[in-house]
This record gives structure tokens, C-alpha cells and sequence, in this order.
């Protein structure tokens, strides 16, 4: 498994979360609930975002990591 990268913009108040090469990023669509994923032009996913996120004061920020077998890519 390549390596999940996770951001957070203290300024823009993001967290966002890479499992796939970035730079493929063609997409960006907007699922609601203040979630934008993005794709590759081929429909892949390669990240989510979420938006208004206030991490600010938090001394740690835990993660939990679960794969399962639902598919992404149809979102």
C-alpha cells in the first residue's frame, strides 16, 4: 500500500488526505456534508477534503485506518 498523506491548513481550515498521486488530480466534486473528493481524469480517487475544520487547541489528533471492501471509485 503506498503512503496516506494528511494535511491540515490551519488558515484555510482543511484536512486533507492523499492515498494516490496528487498530481493526477483532474476532478474535484463536491459530495456534501462539506466533503470534496478528487479524482484521476479516469475516475480514480485519489484523496478527500474536508472543509471547516478547527484543529486549532487540539494537542494530539488521533487516526484510525480500516480497509474494507466497499469501492471508492463510486462515489
Amino acid at each position: 500500500m503506498a503512503a496516506i498523506k494528511v494535511y491540515y491548513d490551519q488558515t484555510g481550515h482543511t484536512l486533507t488526505v492523499w492515498f494516490g498521486d496528487p498530481s493526477k488530480e483532474a476532478i474535484a466534486q463536491d459530495i456534501g456534508d462539506d466533503m470534496v473528493v478528487m479524482k484521476s481524469e479516469g475516475g480514480d480517487v485519489l484523496g478527500f477534503e474536508k472543509l471547516n475544520v478547527n484543529l486549532l487547541g487540539s494537542e494530539k489528533i488521533a487516526f484510525e485506518f480500516e480497509r474494507t471492501s466497499s469501492d471508492l471509485a463510486t462515489i
